[in-house]
């Protein structure tokens, strides 16, 4: 019976690194979870009442500024940790 042939180099073991854990800043979360709710209660409160004082004003900007305040808010949630 043949001798079994022996390895010549060891086996590969990948470099140690050790991994940081990413911390997002404390004033994310609440400021990501206001937009959305401002972005929401300003959609909502043109539909229910479209002639208040500064609501009137902006006519149709309105749905811009409060889907402006929700995108806002998905943005800054991709940064969420």
């Amino acid at each position: 019976m043949p001798k079994p042939k022996t390895r010549k180099k060891p086996v590969y073991t990948p470099p140690q690194t050790t991994q940081q854990v990413k911390i997002s800043p404390r004033w994310l979360a609440p400021v990501m979870v206001t937009c959305w709710i401002v972005g929401i209660l300003w959609i909502a409160v043109y539909y229910v009442a479209p002639n208040a004082p500064l609501l009137g004003d902006l006519q149709n900007w309105n749905l811009l500024v409060g889907f402006a305040f929700i995108i806002l808010g998905v943005v800054l949630s991709t940064r969420w940790r």
